[in-house]
């Protein structure tokens, strides 16, 4: 075959489906922000191909309810209920202790969770709402579990972000929001984080031989309860407009976390997102980060303030799992 027929043939590749998802039998996967949305899609699908599931929600009543209707739709599912605060990273640490004394190797963490644009807030620990729950939360829930995802071969950090991060930056003469606050601004910084994290936490891996991957995800403009639960008066109003008559369904924009969360051949590194106009809709595909997201030093300094932030370090977490 020619070279220009082999490009034909790739640009005609039939798009990523659920039919195309391997088999997660005997795998132990942890959601966040699973009783909802694209979360609770995640652990459907993976709960679906026999995956036992650590599904987390912050609200416990909520939580409940989406267990009891996953039981109904897919009785046989191996699907466990704990409550997450990703506001308190107190709560966090409690979490990963639980994991830890289970004993269970860790084949998959997807780092779903997240709030969008609400008015500005605190953490439990003092830290702005968005980059506490979206960013530090996860960061601090992934070095917690990396012994565990350590032990489990083949094992995947799925970091999900959003095409917004392509307009944030990092605010850090004013990380909390305390002189200039904008919802949009906010969000934007905390889903640049998530990616500028996934990278440097790849190249980090690599650098310590550690046998797992961290890749990322991102919905495009899926139609979920994110937008419009979190915000309010005119913005909500708009949400709900495009969530109407932009947006993708939830059931399109979550095979973008599941295919990286299962795909076979993928890389750490690698960036799945819809193929469509502007990453907004589409079949899951490898996309590009903002430029600055690739850069080490960008994400080095960021790294080192998590850690100040958190009191959590990478290498130290290492030693121990070794």
């Amino acid at each position: 075959m020619r070279v220009a027929d082999v490009a034909i043939a790739e640009t005609r590749r039939e798009p990523w489906t659920l039919s195309q998802m391997p088999d997660q039998a005997g795998r132990l996967a942890v959601v966040t922000g699973a009783n909802s949305g694209l979360g609770f899609l995640t652990v459907r699908e993976l709960a679906r191909r026999g995956a036992d599931v650590v599904m987390t929600a912050r609200d416990s009543d909520r939580g409940e309810r989406a267990l009891t209707h996953l039981r109904a739709e897919l009785p046989g599912a191996k699907v466990v209920l704990r409550r997450l605060d990703l506001a308190d990273l107190a709560n966090v640490a409690a979490f990963a202790d639980w994991l830890a004394a289970e004993g269970r190797p860790v084949d998959l963490l997807v780092n779903n969770a997240g709030v969008m644009m609400p008015p500005r807030g605190l953490t439990r620990q003092g830290h702005e709402t968005q980059f506490g729950v979206n960013h530090l939360a996860h960061f601090a829930l992934t070095l917690h579990l990396l012994p565990l995802l350590s032990a489990a071969p083949g094992a995947r950090v799925v970091t999900v972000s959003s095409e917004l991060h392509r307009r944030g930056r990092i605010h850090f003469e004013d990380i909390k929001g305390e002189k200039t606050y904008g919802r949009l601004a906010f969000y934007a910084q905390s889903k640049l984080a998530n990616v500028l994290f996934a990278l440097e936490l790849d190249r980090r891996l690599k650098a310590a031989c550690l046998p797992l991957l961290s890749v990322l995800a991102h919905p495009g403009y899926s139609n979920t309860n994110l937008q419009t639960n979190a915000t309010s008066g005119a913005l909500r109003l708009f949400m709900r407009i495009g969530n109407r008559f932009l947006a993708q369904n939830a059931e399109q924009g979550v095979l973008n976390q599941l295919h990286a969360a299962t795909a076979a051949g993928l890389r750490g590194g690698e960036f799945i997102g819809p193929d469509g106009f502007r990453e907004m809709r589409g079949a899951p595909s490898h996309v590009h980060p903002l430029p600055a997201a690739t850069d080490p030093a960008l994400a080095a300094r960021l790294w080192r303030l998590s850690e100040d932030l958190t009191g959590l370090i990478f290498p130290s977490v290492v030693e121990h799992q070794q």
